[in-house]
């Protein structure tokens, strides 16, 4: 099948600051420079990563139902810089972005700074070099920086989702730039999380609607687990986050080998992490009430007394657990929106 033209523009030179002004007239672009999605890139792209026809309609992103094509998401990803053995996953981001049980549409029209988190799992990490170890979560890997940056030109691009306009968000966050890591499966002691979740494929992504890493820290020798959870409830247990008045919420505790290999020496496997953090992470209904107007709360939530101590979320399903980084006693809670949830799936192209 011959490329469609319909989306091809003149561009009057090479100069990348040509390009640059071409695409803001335009209201394009992430205000970063990109590179020039030429048809033998974009078809590049296609070829690398790309098995069905690269115009067949995969879904529609919110709000402005924008139509994924493989096509579109390919010139998304080479403005994005990415490297064409990444594009499986951008692509499988985006058609898990596509999911009813993401809310896109919420996710973009809320005023909280929610960003989709993209976390890269199985054998793709290695094969396409994906950062999972030390700075995971911050610059100087060119796999993470393009993939999560594709994914919000994709939703710039095709969901419309421009802020002031698409997305409502009212002061953003950094991570609505470019937002992705690697699952640290070779420091993990536990089984893989897409393997957890159900998803049994040699690679698979997950996308989680949230806020930027809150850093979590607990330096003592001993790696007590008490400490080293109790730290992570007490970060979990705060009003300010969004996630606090809606039950249904999710929490992925990214937790750092270190504080991983702590908590499995003493036999705890990622459910009993969860059941520990729903157990401590509460803070008083009574509380609750008194500093929210509305509660999004399931049922049971709703007919306890003031004193009585209620969980950040209704079950400890909604707290996942997975290993990210390097060297050091640091991991991270990533609290969702909240009415959001996230979605893990096999990469394909």
């Amino acid at each position: 099948m011959s490329a469609p033209t319909d989306w091809l523009i003149d561009v009057a030179d090479e100069d990348p600051e040509t390009l640059l002004r071409t695409l803001d007239a335009r209201g394009w672009g992430d205000g970063l420079p990109v590179v020039a999605p030429t048809p033998p890139r974009v078809e590049a792209m296609l070829d690398a990563g790309a098995t069905g026809d690269p115009d067949e309609p995969l879904a529609v992103l919110q709000p402005r139902r924008g139509i994924v094509t493989r096509r579109a998401v390919a010139v998304n990803a080479v403005l994005a810089g990415c490297p064409p053995a990444v594009f499986p996953v951008v692509l499988t981001a985006v058609r898990a972005l596509c999911q009813p049980e993401v809310n896109l549409r919420g996710v973009n029209a809320t005023t909280h700074p929610v960003a989709p988190l993209v976390i890269v799992h199985g054998e793709i990490v290695d094969t396409a070099g994906f950062n999972g170890g030390a700075g995971a979560f911050g610059p100087g890997n060119r796999a993470n920086a393009t993939v999560g940056r594709a994914v919000r030109l994709v939703l710039l691009h095709l969901a419309g989702a421009r802020p002031g306009s698409g997305d409502a968000a009212t002061q953003g966050q950094p991570s609505k730039y470019s937002y992705c890591v690697a699952e640290n499966l070779a420091e993990s002691p536990w089984a893989g999380y897409a393997n957890r979740r159900g998803v049994d494929a040699p690679s698979a992504v997950t996308v989680h609607c949230g806020e930027n890493p809150h850093n979590v820290h607990d330096m003592e020798a001993a790696g007590d687990p008490r400490l080293i959870l109790g730290k992570l409830a007490s970060a979990m247990s705060s009003l300010a986050l969004n996630n606090a008045p809606i039950s249904q919420g999710e929490w992925f505790v990214a937790l750092g080998p270190e504080h991983a290999r702590s908590l499995a020496s003493r036999g705890l496997e990622p459910g009993d992490i969860a059941s520990f953090l729903y157990d401590h992470a509460r803070i008083p209904a009574g509380t609750f009430r008194r500093h929210f107007g509305e509660l999004a709360w399931a049922e049971w939530m709703k007919l306890v007394d003031d004193d009585h101590a209620l969980p950040m979320t209704e079950h400890p399903d909604n707290i996942r657990v997975v290993v990210v980084g390097g060297p050091g006693k640091h991991s991270a809670l990533i609290p969702s929106w909240g009415m959001t949830r996230s979605v893990t799936m096999a990469v394909e192209g």
